[in-house]
């Protein structure tokens, strides 16, 4: 069953990721969605939730406050969760992938010829600049929804505050040729840590969102997320492997 509440108190896309994660954390919501435009929540649960339970929940990430909308108010209304293609889904994602695909690939040429080794060094770094840029417009934000899958950022949750610098460190590196070695090797490891929150996510059919652009974009946790973590670490490895 899903319903939908009105919420107070929601300003940023930081509140909305907050409000979301400890709804989430209820056991019988099976999927939330938070918008800030109304704003409201979607909520589909297994069965009914008292709208108590709902507010203890959220009053845990701050000044929220939850009601029922509907005829009188007396209860929640069913509403059609809204569907989206694939496509629309991932149009942030896919778009940023092409326009540093696309820069990576002219700057690889070099005298006529295409240079692997520098494209895959070119592509990596613009993704870990242009990923570390979308998470630092909302730093809260960002470390709010990565605490609720990455199995570092959910025992110390100041790592998804450092997280970002991390990605914008390795991006300069890559982009600049400082150190290939340890750089490569520092990626695969931060990468492939960080994959294992996430493959455990999606393994769990947890209805979750997406870190990887912040709290900026709402992209639900999938395989992609799998294989665009898998898809760096790979890199990496190659890359370590030719040096």
């Amino acid at each position: 069953m899903t319903h939908t509440y009105q919420i107070e108190g929601l300003h940023c896309g930081s509140c909305v990721a907050k409000v979301k994660n400890e709804l989430l954390k209820i056991g019988d919501v099976t999927e939330a969605g938070v918008q800030l435009k109304s704003p409201q929540a979607t909520i589909s649960m297994s069965k009914h939730i008292e709208l108590a339970t709902l507010q203890r929940a959220i009053k845990k990430a701050g000044e929220y406050f939850i009601s029922e909308t509907g005829t009188n108010g007396q209860s929640p209304v069913l509403e059609p969760v809204e569907t989206k293609t694939w496509f629309e889904i991932y149009k942030p994602l896919l778009l940023v992938f092409a326009f540093i695909m696309g820069i990576a690939t002219i700057t690889s040429w070099k005298n006529g010829a295409f240079h692997l080794m520098d494209w895959m060094a070119n592509f990596m770094g613009g993704l870990f600049v242009a990923f570390s840029f979308f998470k630092l417009l909302d730093l809260r934000g960002f470390a709010e929804s990565y605490s609720s899958y990455d199995l570092l950022a959910k025992r110390f949750f100041s790592y998804g505050f450092i997280y970002p610098f991390i990605e914008l460190g390795l991006g300069l590196a890559y982009i600049t040729g400082w150190e290939p070695y340890y750089t490569n090797l520092i990626t695969a490891i931060v990468m492939g840590f960080s994959s294992i929150g996430v493959i455990q996510a999606v393994a769990n059919k947890r209805k979750i969102n997406c870190a990887c652009l912040g709290a900026v974009f709402n992209l639900p946790m999938s395989t992609v997320t799998i294989i665009e973590d898998l898809l760096m670490v790979g890199m990496a490895l190659v890359s370590l492997f030719f040096i």
